[in-house]
């Protein structure tokens, strides 16, 4: 099976999906990243973005029910598939790996 790669953005973006879990539309995913990593990013890029990850297959997207505070109109809701779940956990386990290769001394010392 041919491997897909994500840009970090999509990663986040995935990863906020799976974070709002039933919550997961446009707004509610860009305020959790702003909330989150402290970067305000456009509607449009997350937008863009998760049809990205829709095409490959690491989300899917329903439409939820109309609300009135939207004046009757729908969510599109996300959820992260199987394929986008095994591609967070393949991330996250390469990043450990690494993490865990790299020398007590390889970096230089910072203050948190």
């Amino acid at each position: 099976m041919k491997r897909t790669y994500l840009g970090e953005f999509e990663e986040i973006v995935l990863l906020t999906v799976a974070v709002l879990n039933d919550a997961a539309y446009g707004v509610a995913i860009t305020d959790e990243l702003d909330r989150q990593t402290g970067r305000s990013v456009s509607i449009s890029a997350v937008h863009a973005a998760l049809h990205r990850l829709e095409e490959k297959g690491m989300l899917s997207s329903h439409m939820g029910d109309a609300t009135a505070e939207r004046g009757g109109r729908r969510k599109r809701l996300f959820t992260v598939t199987a394929l986008g779940s095994r591609a967070l956990h393949d991330i996250r386990a390469m990043r450990d790996q690494l993490w865990n290769s790299i020398s007590p001394n390889a970096l230089p010392a910072i203050s948190i």
